[in-house]
């Protein structure tokens, strides 16, 4: 119950956004595939048969699928570039000599597993991300991502968001350089993800994608499949014993192997995803890098994503703050409904207002309690006292 409580949290949209769309690419999208492919390669794996070895001997066939399951299965690279039907009975499968080179396909029974330890991976950023922001943001937004509001509770929860802003202005620095460390880590994260998978299939995926691209534009007499090389269908096994004279017999075995058929299309898909996810990335932190360095850049991105605001009201509370303020005020323009959101920046940028608002708060209060006429709109002072 717990791992499908975790994948709800990962599926829910959450209505208050303290990210990028590159960040929910890799702890959502990313995730949800590797954990579906995992799932998928799972239930093939031990719910059905993942490998099927046949041999002309008198070897139980439980036995030689068991032993050939464990000590995996092996491909002869020259036998690649036979031809199929005339000098080899399929890819990679040909007659050999002990000590000639041999490929082992090592990977086949681990990559349920390596597929969820790579979700787990994906997902870290966004764990550190959670746990350092600390629902800081939902804290000061409170209701004002509703457009919906009566203008008392409305001034009210402006007023304590214009107080918080103005007394904390310059402590928001950790607050960015968490977030951008989250997001380098993402960058890592997917290189180091390519390799790794790289490790993991004997060093074929690095140029798995070009092969393949290739592969796709060679001539139909010409073509050597590279998905092929990197995940046959049909390997060879050999399985020793003792003879009835009690010498060592070698056995060679023909082996199938069904779940390659899922693993070529899963990886060839994360090749091209993940130099995807590494390319956009690497934008995102060269853009990073220039929101944290260039003032005139944060101005614009600000700007252009407040279109209902005054541009004087933002240049002038930039004006006054730092690059850690600029990353709240633009979070809180991702959350904040944009006419509550002018209001907040027009208050931030005329302090003088809004001590004017308070003492007229105030005022009503005391003509109030003299027992004078309450006016026709209700006062926050009113609701108090009511």
């Amino acid at each position: 119950m717990d791992v499908f409580g975790s994948l709800r949290s990962v599926l829910k949209i959450d209505d208050v956004c303290v990210d990028n769309n590159v960040f929910r690419l890799h702890y959502k999208v990313t995730v949800i595939f590797l954990l579906a492919c995992s799932v998928l390669v799972t239930s093939r794996q031990y719910f059905g048969d993942p490998i099927d070895c046949i041999q002309r001997d008198d070897i139980p066939a439980n036995i030689i699928d068991t032993y050939c399951w464990i000590h995996a299965t092996f491909t002869l690279p020259r036998a690649f570039n036979k031809t199929v039907g005339v000098e080899v009975p399929h890819p990679g499968v040909d007659k050999f000599t002990p000590g000639e080179e041999r490929t082992y396909h090592k990977y086949y029974q681990w990559v349920c597993f390596v597929l969820f330890f790579q979700a787990v991976m994906f997902y870290i950023p966004r764990y550190l991300w959670k746990m350092w922001e600390g629902q800081k943001m939902r804290n000061l937004v409170l209701n004002l991502n509703n457009p919906i509001l009566s203008d008392e509770n409305r001034d009210k929860e402006l007023n304590l968001l214009v107080e918080y802003l103005r007394r904390n202005i310059g402590n928001h620095t950790t607050y960015l350089y968490y977030f951008t460390f989250c997001e380098a880590l993402n960058f890592f994260n997917v290189c180091f993800q390519m390799y790794l998978v790289d490790a993991f299939l004997g060093g074929t995926f690095s140029t798995y994608g070009l092969d393949v691209l290739r592969y796709s534009e060679m001539d139909q007499d010409d073509r050597n499949d590279p998905m092929i090389r990197v995940f046959p269908r049909m390997t060879k096994c050999t399985f020793h014993r003792y003879g009835s004279s009690g010498d060592v017999q070698r056995h060679d075995a023909l082996c199938i192997l069904p779940l390659n058929i899922i693993n070529e299309k899963i990886y060839i898909f994360l090749w091209f995803w993940f130099v995807f996810l590494a390319i956009l990335s690497g934008a995102l932190m060269i853009y990073r890098l220039c929101i944290l360095s260039l003032d005139q850049c944060r101005d614009r991105v600000l700007i252009g994503r407040a279109k209902l605001t005054d541009k004087d009201d933002i240049l002038t509370i930039l004006s006054n703050g730092d690059a850690g303020d600029w990353f709240l005020l633009y979070m809180l323009c991702k959350n904040v409904d944009p006419l509550h959101y002018r209001e907040l920046v027009h208050r931030l940028s005329n302090p003088d207002k809004v001590d004017q608002d308070s003492d007229n708060d105030e005022e009503k209060k005391l003509i109030n309690d003299d027992g004078e006429n309450y006016p026709m709109v209700p006062t926050l002072g009113q609701s108090e006292k009511k």
